[in-house]
């Protein structure tokens, strides 16, 4: 990661940055986020960080950047926030939509010849977000995909080939 990148905190060419689990539209997000940081302190694995200021109003908000550390649905920062920007009543995983996975299929191992499951078999709602169905090839569920980005996280392509569309544009 380039320094530039690591100062002001802006996404570079295609990574993935998204909102955490419960997130209400971007529009509302950002009027409702009080910058308290107290979801980022509860994320036991650290996928949380705060917009630098580069991001303008969005400064201060919470980021999900999942190539570095993607969001494993623990569920611990909806509860704890308390401005309504996530929603305080979400708690199980498979009612998240943070997203969801493409995959380049130009890019990815699997549909090149090459066996490879890690996005399949990383995946949290495993056999219904991300599906073998020739055994092979993986392909997304849309709408069982809640966009963790777990899969863009363990993806060996340098790239990668399967990234997260966010459900909020940032």
């Amino acid at each position: 990661m380039g320094l530039l990148r690591k100062l002001i905190g802006r996404p570079e060419g295609g990574n993935s940055i998204l909102r955490p689990p419960g997130a209400v539209p971007e529009s509302e997000f950002v009027d409702k986020c009080i910058k308290c940081n107290q979801c980022a302190q509860v994320c036991p694995f650290g996928s949380i960080r705060m917009a630098h200021l580069a991001w303008g109003e969005k400064y201060g908000t919470p980021l999900i950047e999942p190539r570095e550390v993607p969001c494993y649905v623990c569920m611990k920062c909806p509860p704890v926030c308390p401005s309504g920007a996530l929603d305080n009543e979400l708690t199980q995983r498979h009612d998240v939509k943070m997203g969801v996975a493409v995959i380049d299929e130009t890019r990815c191992l699997a549909f090149n010849g090459v066996i490879c499951k890690s996005c399949f078999q990383s995946c949290p709602i495993y056999r219904e977000a991300i599906v073998l169905p020739d055994e092979l090839r993986p392909a997304v569920v849309e709408d069982k995909c809640i966009g963790c980005g777990i899969c863009e996280r363990v993806c060996v392509v340098e790239g990668p080939a399967i990234t997260i569309r966010s459900a909020h544009e940032i």
